[in-house]
């Protein structure tokens, strides 16, 4: 299994990016998606995530309004739009699979692949 996180750089306060995660070696169409974010000194934190169908999603309480994830399953790729970006998340992103397909659940513990990371600043 490999998740291939891409997206991730440098944009300025107010900005905005979309990160993509492409899966492969698992039937991607059956595994819930999240993506966290892990800043330097601080703990991996929940952002988002979608169930297999893409028809329910969850979010932070700092993403709600500002983020948007998404997949497409013919792709085998979920997205993860992020607008209106903060020096505060300003971490290294990444995307995460689950066996529970119609699960939007945030603890990391749920989730059994993970992907490499993608580094996402945002200068003030």
């Amino acid at each position: 299994v490999q998740l291939q996180a891409s997206g991730g750089g440098l944009v300025q306060a107010g900005g905005s990016l979309r990160l993509s995660c492409s899966a492969s070696g698992l039937p991607f169409s059956t595994y819930s998606m999240g993506w966290f974010r892990q800043a330097p000194g601080k703990e991996r934190a929940f952002v988002a995530a979608i169930n297999w169908s893409g028809s329910s999603t969850s979010y932070a309480i700092f993403a709600k309004g500002r983020f948007t994830i998404s997949r497409d399953n013919a792709k085998n790729t979920v997205y993860l739009q992020m607008n209106s970006l903060k020096p505060e998340d300003t971490a290294i992103y990444y995307c995460a699979a689950s066996r529970f397909s119609g699960s939007t659940d945030s603890a990391p513990d749920l989730y059994s692949y993970w992907g490499q990371g993608t580094q996402v600043t945002v200068s003030s």
